[in-house]
């Protein structure tokens, strides 16, 4: 590992927040800070904690010495100085001199003494930080001490590799009781550049920033060296001769992961899987002791609140044999779910208070493939994979150099339970759409824009699908982040089974398909060539359908129900003159929106339409727009408001009738008329 220390950025950084007001000594903390953040060896998502003891003002103006040290679960890689909330320090060491501080005694330390009380919430660590001397106090979860001490001798192993230029700190979980003890540690030892702290992670101390970071990085880098002495490997177990691909395999895992509703309504809390795979990851998930070493535990406490104690272990997915797999894998997933629960009793005495969390798995480990992290979001999903990956790394080299031991389960349950580890989590606010994957044709168009704003708002993973690939980009960039754009000829069955692959590889399934993308034909019925008609039907119909039976196939894998939403347009009820090529298949799709409702009902699967007229998108041109309403002698206005209502209805009117029907988990076959009012169109 190499120092990323740079004195032209941290100067730059000087000046920057010196511009703000920010002390230099805080500019440099979080300059440093940074590094450490953005080196997933060092630091996973909120874990970790850094701190500097400097001098400040309270709010009556009087100088006061302060512990500036990480707010509970900011991310490292990209903290403000507002993320450094300041703690007084003289009554912080005070509490040293107490036997013991209970859990809620700890809560309230750790909001009790803050400058500021807005501030973010301090570190669950914030009390060792404090009775360390150290002027700047660094620490991390390095994924290479993580090894090294995740030993039966890690104890041994850290003098041999740091030759007592290191403090030992034996287990304990983070809180006072590990403040304590740590400083009994350092009292020993009072002149050791940092701690290890077993199973847990390592603190490493400096006179100013630099020096602080500098000898985090030597320490991960001596732990890294003695790691490539005596190293072996994982013996594999036999796999199939052919593997069944991601995206055959991620919707059964998928439906198997799912909190299914037990009253049948449909509700089900469905997970998004990112998967992960590379050399290192096969060689751990595919060893013939997979089950022993995977679930041994968590290599630091610290990780158990996003991935629990352990992941979900699954056959290896024979190809031509999925029915066989599927059948495996919900059955791993039931044992899954009932270990959970039973690990849940054995320890709930342990936290009275505690409420056992759901019992779906955030990690599976699929032999010959790799792994997927499961989440209620795209980016929980990744945050699962990221530290699952970590751990594979990090049991890799514990078993390379002997065996990898983790904390206690007791230990475990403590962490995952513990209300002061759960706050890093945030607020848990579920959208309503949560943990679904929506697919969006027409994607670079209005209305496919604006139903995948309105359903990534409601908390859905979105993928926009259109032939013009840039045009799709655009539109998912003002989606927000992780919407996935593709390029898809919707009318091509191989453009049509390639995006679907894609998006199962991305998101793990489909939960909803917005069949929008459309284009308007014209011609006297009478009159217009067959190629004109084939070509509309092409687009207007058969492309409804190749979509339909694509989601179909993966919902029907995944079994928990879907929802298939079709934009029929007010030509489907309303045929206008010189309008058969584009009324005639949208006609025939909305009784295709039927024969879905039909077919499909009894395995929870939906299938609605929405009836929409003069919307401004790729149908509805400024052109056409400009040509209607000269034919008609009115404005522009007063033409695309020209309904019972006198109002003009927009992308956005449609996109929230789609949110509508997705959201109505006991209605289908239903048509919903987006136009204003219009009684020719009206269906009843």
């Amino acid at each position: 590992m190499k120092s990323a220390w740079n004195e032209r950025e941290a100067s730059d950084a000087v000046e920057r927040y010196g511009a703000q007001g920010v002390a230099s000594d805080l500019a440099l903390r979080v300059y440093s800070t940074r590094l450490l953040g953005r080196d997933p060896k060092l630091v996973l998502h909120g874990g970790g904690n850094t701190s500097l003891k400097a001098m400040t003002r309270d709010v009556a103006g009087a100088a006061v010495e302060v512990l500036y040290v990480k707010g509970s679960g900011t991310d490292m890689g990209v903290i403000e100085p507002s993320g450094f909330p300041a703690v007084r320090l003289e009554p912080l060491r005070a509490l040293r001199a107490l036997e013991t501080l209970g859990l809620d005694d700890m809560a309230r330390v750790q909001r009790g003494f803050m400058i500021d009380p807005l501030a973010p919430a301090p570190s669950v660590e914030m009390l060792l930080h404090a009775f360390m001397p150290a002027k700047f106090v660094d620490h991390t979860h390095a994924t290479a001490v993580l090894s090294l001490i995740d030993q039966p001798n890690g104890e041994a192993l850290c003098t041999e590799v740091y030759d007592g230029r290191m403090g030992f700190v034996p287990y304990r979980m983070p809180g006072f009781g590990l403040a304590k003890l740590a400083a009994e540690v350092f009292d020993k030892s009072p002149k050791v550049e940092g701690l290890i702290l077993d199973k847990h992670g390592l603190f490493t101390f400096g006179a100013d920033a630099r020096q602080a970071y500098e000898r985090m990085i030597e320490m991960v880098t001596l732990a890294e060296q003695r790691l490539q002495k005596n190293r072996s490997s994982f013996a594999s177990a036999k796999l199939p001769d052919r593997l069944a691909s991601v995206a055959e395999v991620a919707p059964i895992l998928r439906g198997a992961c799912t909190l299914h509703d037990a009253d049948g309504e449909g509700a089900h809390r469905r997970p998004i899987l990112e998967f992960r795979t590379s050399a290192a990851i096969l060689t751990f998930v595919n060893g013939k002791d997979v089950a022993r070493y995977a679930r041994a535990g968590v290599i630091t406490p610290d990780h158990v609140i996003r991935t629990k104690p352990w992941p979900l272990i699954v056959p290896a997915p024979e190809a031509g044999k999925l029915a066989e797999f599927k059948t495996a894998t919900w059955a791993a997933a039931q044992k899954f779910a009932e270990d959970y629960a039973a690990y849940f009793e054995r320890n709930k005495s342990r936290a009275p208070q505690a409420v056992m969390h759901d019992p779906a798995p955030r990690v599976v480990l699929v032999p010959g493939l790799g792994l997927f992290g499961l989440g209620e979001s795209a980016r929980g999903a990744k945050i699962a994979a990221d530290i699952a990956e970590a751990t594979v790394e990090g049991i890799t080299d514990a078993e390379a150099i002997g065996r990898f031991v983790s904390i206690p389960e007791g230990d475990i349950f403590d962490c995952e339970f513990w209300a002061l580890e759960l706050a890093k989590l945030g607020a848990r606010q579920l959208r309503p759409l949560a943990g679904q994957v929506a697919v969006i044709t027409g994607g670079g168009g209005a209305i496919g824009a604006a139903t995948a704003k309105a359903f990534a708002h409601a908390g859905a993973a979105v993928a926009l699908l259109d032939l013009d690939l840039k045009a799709a980009q655009e539109k998912a960039a003002t989606v927000g982040s992780g919407a996935l754009a593709l390029s898809c000829d919707v009318t091509d069955a191989s453009s049509v089974a390639a995006a679907y692959r894609q998006v199962v590889a991305t998101f793990g399934g489909v939960d909803i398909l917005v069949s929008n993308a459309g284009a308007a034909w014209q011609g006297k019925i009478g009159e217009v060539d067959e190629a004109t008609l084939r070509k509309s039907f092409e687009l207007n119909f058969f492309a409804h359908q190749k979509m339909a039976q694509g989601a179909v196939k993966i919902m029907l894998e995944q079994n928990t129900g879907g929802c298939l939403l079709f934009n029929v347009s007010k030509q489907a009820v309303n045929p206008g003159p010189n309008f058969g090529p584009y009324g005639l298949p949208k006609a025939a799709t909305l009784f295709l929106v039927r024969q879905y409702a039909l077919d499909y009902g009894a395995d929870g699967i939906r299938a609605n339409a929405v009836n929409a007229d003069r919307i401004r998108s790729g149908l509805l041109t400024a052109d056409f727009i400009k040509e209607r309403a000269k034919a008609r002698g009115v404005s522009e206005k007063d033409y695309m408001s020209g309904n019972l209502l006198g109002r003009e209805v927009t992308a956005d009117d449609v996109a929230q009738a789609f949110l509508a029907q997705a959201l109505a988990l006991k209605t289908t076959a239903d048509v919903t008329t987006v136009d204003g009012g219009n009684i020719a169109a009206a269906l009843r």
